[in-house]
């Protein structure tokens, strides 16, 4: 995608500080850091087509390589607590419309990654039927 910030660091029209690269997965630093450390990796999209902004947009082949690219960057920064972060969609907070892992170092209470987690009690009869319609789509 030709207007697509992510793509233009991958083709190299826009420099990064690039970690990893090969076919499927580029691995670059994050220029708004939430902590020292905290890295960016993205699936590589050779083919325009590939883009893709969230996660179901990609195929499946094109996710492979993703997980023991962050891990390898966990074990280089070595990172003891950290976050794994993807956001598909505004309200989930994504801001870049290319499907994106944040690999985001925690080493104390005020740098990284900070949430909450609004939990509410569950409805067990609709938790019921929502394990039993999603399961019937697996």
């Amino acid at each position: 995608m030709a207007a697509c910030i992510f793509c233009k660091i991958i083709k190299g029209d826009i420099p990064s500080f690039k970690l990893f690269e090969s076919d499927r997965v580029f691995a670059f630093l994050d220029i708004q850091p939430l902590s020292l450390g905290h890295a960016t990796t993205l699936k590589q999209l050779v083919v325009p087509k590939h883009h893709g902004t969230k996660l179901t947009d990609i195929p499946d082949e094109a996710l492979e390589e993703i997980l023991p690219v962050v891990k390898k960057l966990v074990r280089a920064t070595g990172a003891e607590n950290y976050n794994i972060l993807q956001n598909n969609g505004r309200l989930a907070h994504q801001e870049i419309d290319h499907v994106h892992f944040h690999m985001i170092p925690k080493p104390n209470e005020t740098e990284g990654l900070g949430i909450g987690w609004p939990a509410q009690k569950a409805d067990m009869d609709k938790l019921k039927s929502l394990f039993n319609e999603v399961k019937a789509k697996m």
